[in-house]
Parts: C-alpha cells; structure tokens; sequence
C-alpha cells in the first residue's frame, strides 16, 4: 500500500547540470505526488545517475528529503566523469561492486555534494555568485572502514566532519542568462544547468494529507499542469503561493463518511470538495469522468485514504484568482509589492477588473539602490514614486510609440488634479517591431509585456524604479545652456511662484537669448532697479496651462494666457518651425520654441531661442541710459531740454521739434560712456545753453513713422535688436541736421584689429584724421516705446563740427583771385595781338595798285 505521507512535503526542486553542452536534454515535468526519485525514473536521461543513487543506497534518502535541490548530472555528464573517477567507473561498471565501507561513505558523499537541504528558486542569472550549504560534510575516511552499521538512520547524512559541523558550500551564478553551478569567488567556471523542475507541496498540505482520514484525492496527472500560463507555474511554485495551493488541494480533495473508491460511485452524482465546490462525477461504459476531466487511474489506496489520477485541473473558472500581485511575485518583484503594501496601494494589484499597464523593477533591480535612495516606507512620496509606475490602459509594444506621453496613476496637486505623465522611447533602428527596445520615463525594459491571465493588466519589468518629475526649476538646473535665465528666476521674488504655480508650462530661454536681446536691455532687466520689469518678463515665459509638443504642434490653439497677465501667440510654419510672439516688445520680436516635453510636477518645460518682453515692460530711452551707467549724457540731455526723450513722451506742445512733426517719431540716442566728458568743462557747457543743445542734438536721431515703414529689418532677433539698421553704411539725420551742414551721422563697420566693429562719424567732417569726428559703438538697446528707437552706447562724444576758417574761405578766395588772374591774362592776350596789328610795317606795287590794271 501506498501511504499518502511518502509525497515530499514542501517545494521540491530538481535542478539538472552537464558540461557537455551540446547533450540532448528533455523537458521535465512535475505533479504534486512526485519525489526525487519519481522524476528521475521518469527521464531517461537520467539512468546513469539512478544507478549510481542504487549502488550509494541512496534512494531512501532521496525519499525521505523534503523541500531540497538536486544539481543532478545528466548521463553524458556522468559517461564524461567516469572517464576521471575510478570510483564513479568502478561502481558503474561493476557489476559485482560492493563497496569494503559498509557505510558506503566516499560514494555518497560525492553525490551529497549534489544536493541542497533546501530550495534554489529563481536560480540566478546574473554573474552575481551566491553560497548554498550542501549535505556534504567532509571528514576523514575510517582506516581501515568499518564494517559495524552506521551510528545514524542510513538515509540521512551524518553531520560533524572536518569543517567543524558545517557541511560544505557550493557556489551558483549566473551567466549569459543561465545559471552555472559549481563556480568560483568571481563566478567563473563552473558547469551549467541545462534543465529544471520543481514541484510544490506545503507543510500544511502535507499536514493535510497525511492526518486526514477518509480523504479522496484526485489528483491531476503532470500534463494537466501544462494548460497553466508559465508565469501561474512560476508564481505556483514561489514561497508566496501557499494561499493558492492550499485552495488547489482543497478543490480536488473530499472527506466525507466513507473512502470514494471507484466502485462506489454512482452514474451521476456531486461530490463537495473540502472547498466548497462541486465535482460532478459521470459513470458511462468505458469512461468515467470528474467535472469533464477523464479519471485516468482509480483507486491508489494509502493508509487514509485513496487517490485518482485525473488527466485535467478541476479548477473551476475565475476560482485560482491570479492577480497582478501574484504574477509580480512569481517574476520576483517581491520588493516592489512590499513597498506597494507599505503606502496602502495593494488595490492597484488586486483588482482584476482594472485595465493597467505596470511597469515593476524586480527585486535584483532594487537591490542596485539603498535604502536611503528611495522614499521612506510609507511615506507619501514614496506613494507618488509607486503611482507613477501604474499606466490606465493595456499598452502592448505595437500600440506604443517613440515620444508619446502616457498618463499614470499619480494625480499631481501640481496638475491642479490631473494625471501626471510619462515619456515613451521606441527604439528605430530595428525592422522587426517585436524587437524593438521600449524605455518608459528613460529606464529600459527587461521583460514584458507580460499578460495578466483572466486579467486587463500586462505588466514590463523595468531597469530601475521610475522618479516622478520634481518642480520645474530642479528640473532645469542639470541643462547649463538655461542657467542664465534660472539665475535671474532665483534673484526675483518670483521663484516660488514659478515653482509651485499649478498647471504651467515654463518657456525658458537660452543663455544666447540674453546677448541677442541686446546687451543695454539685458543690463536693464538684471539690474538692481528693474525688478518689477524682470518679474514681469518671467512670469511672460509661463503659461497658465499645461501644453505638451502634441498640443503646440498639432493643436487647434494659437493664443495663450501667462501667468504675467497678457497673451503670447504661437504662429506655426509649414516646415514645421514654431515661433512665439509676445505681447509687447518691439516690431518683430519673436522667439523660436524648441519643444522638449520636459516634464515637471507642475506641467512641463520647453525652451526658446530668445527672451519676450510684454507689454507690461516699457523700455525707454532713459531706462536704457541708466543701464549704460551714462549719468553725464542723461544729465545733458535734461538740461537741454530733451527729458521727454529720455521719458518716452511726445515733444511738449508749441515746441520746435513738434511743429516740426516729431510728435510721433522714435528717437534713438547716441550715448557717450561717463569717460567721455573727462576731458570737458561741464560748468562751461551748461552755461552755454546753446552749445548744450547743439551737443545733445548731434546725438538724437530721429526716425518718423513714414521713415521706420521705409527700415528693413532683419528677421533675426540678433539684428533685430537695434535701434537703428547698422549695415551697409546707412546716413541718418540728426535734430542738428536742419541747422548745421554737419548734422548728418555715418554709420559703418571697420575691420581695423584695434576698433573692429561699427564705427559712427560725422558726415562731411574733415578733421585731423577722420578720427576726432568718429566714435566706437560699444552697445546698443532698443526702446519699446511709440516710434521704436533706443540707445547706443559709444566710446566718446561726438562734438558739432565746424570747419576751420581756411576750409570755409579757402576755397572760395581761392577760386576768386584764380578767376581774376585768368581774367587779366586774357585781356593781357587780347591787347598784345591788337598791338602786333597795329605796328607791324606794310607794303604796295612800286607801281602802284593801279599800275598793272591800266596796262
């Protein structure tokens, strides 16, 4: 009779090893009533090692251990190792061996060496080598060998031994996704497991088996086991499963009054399974069946009970319950749904019905980071770090595609409540779409996606645990090209607002954006003075929504709110290039967005190739000189009169320049640097109010409306910048123009290595050199106001010009006594000829005129 307490108790596991690669190998199955010795009975790959197990008297050992690991060699491995071993040869061709050692010692200790007290699963498959204890304990042979019996039961090992009680360690590592067993410190050599197998039993079904009495078993077969998914055998075979195959055993045993042996079941009748189910047992001529599953083999009778073997699982549907916790379990991601149970988040994973795509870091991913790397247990960021791992949806690799956002479970308050996303990466370079690598939020996938059985939930284990983006200003500050503009955030108020301000999108500008804004309007906007127009210029960079590279490119939308207050608008070009214009500025102010899909806690960043200025900031001309730190030039032009330029207001009413129809022109200001007047005498200027004006007005240029509709403007905001076109050597009249010859400025570009750059003149001036009536342009800013205009920094004072007495009168007396002089000389000309006629001798016919005439 077979006694139900012969099946092994706990996880049984067979791992099986050989050197020779290449030798076949057969798939290896398992059932609840098998034993070591069952499985290997069962492959015929495995005689070799049976016969060796026989000769050891092992085999009641190898029934009696529970829950162990057998590295067992196939018979290409052993037929390899014969060849080295004369013991293994004698014992295995030998017929007429017996071994002298009545205790067998030498033999079984080296196939205890094969053997674990305990359970290798997953086994290993990263070069990550780890120690297990053997039955092996080593010790030194009797001599000679007794031939008295052993002093302990003949199928155990006899602890003690030469390593002070411990039994010896074997090491097992992971290579090229296999495990390798047998290795060294580093987890190299070794020789490599080919196949595995494992049963599962528990104490308490063992418990259950072998005290219950009147128990009926069916028992499926082992190909009932294969219409499980891999994963449900995996999980079934995990420590965690204990719930479940209690349940399996249940659903399949019966206890009631009396043993069911196969005579006394009725045509049709139900049987309550200690679960609670039905089984509906059929009697026909030639068949018999359980709940549909055929009965294969009646009546294995055991000393409590009786087993049948059935060729099906009678599970009925939807009883096993997989959930996603129990499939992430299996792919031992036992960390993850730890840290899930510690935030109060096991519903993410236990509900069936839920359609959601997991992406879970397994545990040999997690053991990468420490404790300290991750959010404390419980805590609340740790919830938010583990919400942003679950996407609403099932996303299979061929619905997934590179840049796509996906939202997740973490509801940010951020988002005003909205669902925080994450980016997707699709590999390109690869024809086969199966193939292709996925990234989620820039961590890889290793395996996945993996279907959920009886579930809407696909699960990828990923490379690393995913961060939830943090506030937009952190976010920023790795990329160097945008510190300029995080720099003028953090020196504002403004920094919280722009760090908590809930769904926002922050367009920030390059480092470059701030020289091409020109370098007077950036000193403007960053000087100590200018805080209000600062902060009005960052808040213009955020808009009060959330709007990802989709919505901007594709998007019906054109015009969007800030958190400054006015509009920035989005114009779109055929080519695909985005632009921005502000809602202030000068004409043609525009910014290039590079969009980025930089995610925050609060929306997302893009970034701009330039800075927009809102119609909030109103960038005058006197603005612009405070900036240049050009006191003397704005005290000049104060006392002259002109601090209505310098205010960006029209000329005062009954004034010359606005009867002269400069009421709505723009003006642009030559601007010495305070070095300029070192060499001047203030106190004599401004005693000479005329002089001071003259001086002033040498510096305003004007441009009225009909002549800035004649500039043209380069598109690009570098050139864009300037108060005045610069190139190609433009002539502008100045306010001095109407009264002085000389009123007229140059503008060029010298190449000279000493002053290369735009170089102001005045025109016509004829100085010692050129270069008294010249000046270096420094810098420049432009002017937001009506009209446009701005101010340019230069190097020196340009003075009116007027030309020296021999350059004014010269010319003119010259060309009077020249005059005269050819005057004289042809009245000179003209009397000498008459005189000549006049005195020169002449003569007639000796004859006379007469005398030829008569003859």
């Amino acid at each position: 009779m077979r006694h139900l307490h012969h099946l092994p108790s706990a996880l049984l596991s067979f791992l099986f090893i050989s050197p020779v690669l290449s030798s076949p190998q057969y798939p290896l199955t398992t059932t609840l009533s098998t034993t070591l010795i069952d499985v290997l009975n069962a492959d015929p790959n495995y005689t070799s090692l049976l016969r060796l197990i026989q000769r050891a008297r092992l085999v009641p050992t190898l029934n009696k251990l529970n829950g162990s690991t057998f590295f067992a060699p196939t018979n290409d491995a052993i037929k390899d190792h014969l060849q080295e071993n004369t013991l293994w040869h004698s014992a295995f061709h030998d017929d007429d061996f017996v071994l002298n050692d009545n205790v067998q010692e030498q033999l079984r200790q080296q196939l205890f060496y094969h053997l674990l007290n305990g359970t290798v699963s997953p086994l290993p498959t990263k070069e990550q080598p780890q120690t297990y204890k053997t039955l092996h304990y080593p010790r030194v042979p009797l001599e000679p060998p007794s031939r008295e019996p052993p002093p302990s039961p003949p199928w155990m090992p006899v602890p003690g031994g030469t390593l002070g009680g411990e039994p010896q360690r074997l090491r097992v590592s992971g290579n090229d996704k296999n495990a390798w067993v047998g290795v060294d410190a580093f987890g190299k050599g070794g020789i490599k497991v080919v196949n595995s197998s494992a049963a599962v039993l528990t104490p308490a079904i063992t418990k259950l088996l072998n005290s219950t009495s009147e128990l009926t078993l069916f028992l499926p077969v082992d190909g009932a086991w294969d219409v499980l998914d891999p994963y449900e055998r995996l999980y079934l075979e995990s420590e965690y499963a204990t719930d479940d195959l209690n349940r399996i055993l249940n659903l399949h045993a019966v206890v009631e009054k009396g043993v069911r042996y196969n005579d006394t079941f009725g045509k049709a009748e139900n049987l309550t399974t200690l679960d609670g189910s039905n089984l509906e047992i059929v009697v026909s001529l030639n068949n018999i069946t359980v709940s549909g599953a055929s009965l294969v083999q009646p009546d294995i009778y055991a000393s409590n009970g009786v087993l049948h073997l059935v060729d099906s699982l009678l599970i009925p549907p939807g009883a096993l319950q997989l959930t996603p916790e129990k499939y992430l379990l299996a792919l031992n991601c036992t960390k993850f749904v730890s840290l899930l149970h510690s935030v109060d988040l096991k519903a993410l994973i236990n509900d069936t019905e839920a359609k959601y795509t997991i992406l879970a870091p397994s545990d040999d991913t997690m053991s990468l980071f420490g404790d300290e790397e991750l959010p404390e247990r419980g805590s609340e960021e740790l919830k938010k770090l583990l919400q942003y791992h679950f996407i609403p949806g099932k996303w299979t690799r061929e619905k997934l595609t590179d840049g796509m956002l996906l939202e997740t479970a973490l509801q940010e308050d951020g988002l005003a409540g909205r669902r925080q996303v994450l980016s997707v990466g699709v590999g390109s370079d690869v024809k086969n779409l199966g193939d292709k690598s996925i990234r989620f939020a820039g961590a890889g996938t290793i395996e996945g996606p993996i279907k959920v059985n009886n579930s809407n939930t696909l699960i990828y284990t990923i490379s690393r645990p995913i961060v939830p983006p943090v506030d937009p200003l952190q976010t920023s500050l790795p990329y160097l090209d945008l510190s300029s503009f995080l720099a003028a955030i953090f020196s504002t108020s403004q920094a919280e607002t722009l760090r908590k301000a809930p769904h926002t999108t922050l367009l920030i500008p390059h480092n470059a954006a701030f020289k091409r804004l020109g370098l007077l309007v950036s000193a403007h906007l960053l000087g100590g003075s200018a805080k209000q127009d600062l902060e009005n210029v960052l808040l213009h960079h955020a808009l009060d929504t959330v709007e990802y590279a989709e919505s901007l490119s594709n998007g019906s939308q054109h015009t969007f709110s800030t958190l400054e207050g006015s509009d920035i608008r989005f114009n779109r070009l055929k080519n695909g290039s985005l632009y921005v214009n502000p809602s202030g500025g000068w004409s043609g102010m525009q910014a290039e967005l590079y969009v980025q899909d930089r995610l925050t806690n609060t929306g997302v960043v893009h970034e701009l190739s330039d800075i927009l200025i809102p119609r909030s900031v109103n960038l005058t001309v006197g603005k612009l000189v405070r900036a240049a730190q050009a006191s003397t030039m704005a005290s000049l032009a104060t006392k002259a009169g002109f601090e209505w330029v310098l205010n960006g207001t029209a000329p005062p009413e009954g004034s010359p320049w606005a009867s002269d129809g400069l009421s709505g022109a723009g003006w642009t200001l030559l601007c010495p640097t305070d070095t300029a007047f070192t060499d001047m005498n203030l106190t004599q200027l401004y005693a000479d109010p005329e002089a001071l004006r003259a001086i002033v007005a040498q510096h305003l240029i004007p441009s009225r409306p009909f002549e800035r509709a004649s500039f043209v403007y380069d598109t690009d905001a570098l050139y864009n910048n300037q108060p005045l076109p610069l190139d190609d050597s433009p002539t502008y009249n100045t306010l001095l123009s109407s009264s002085s010859a000389y009123g007229d400025l140059v503008f060029r570009w010298s190449e000279s290595p000493e002053n290369k750059g735009y170089v102001v003149g005045i025109k016509g001036a004829r100085g010692t050199d050129g270069s008294d009536d010249s000046a270096r342009v420094l810098s420049w800013g432009r002017s937001t106001t009506a009209g446009g205009g701005g101010v340019i920094q230069i190097n020196r004072l340009l003075q009116p010009y007027s030309p020296p007495w021999w350059i004014s009168y010269g010319a003119p007396t010259g060309v009077g006594v020249g005059g005269c002089v050819l005057i004289c000389l042809f009245f000179y000309g003209v009397r000498t000829v008459w005189r000549r006629d006049t005195t020169e001798a002449t003569y007639e016919p000796s004859g006379g005129f007469g005398q030829d005439d008569e003859s």
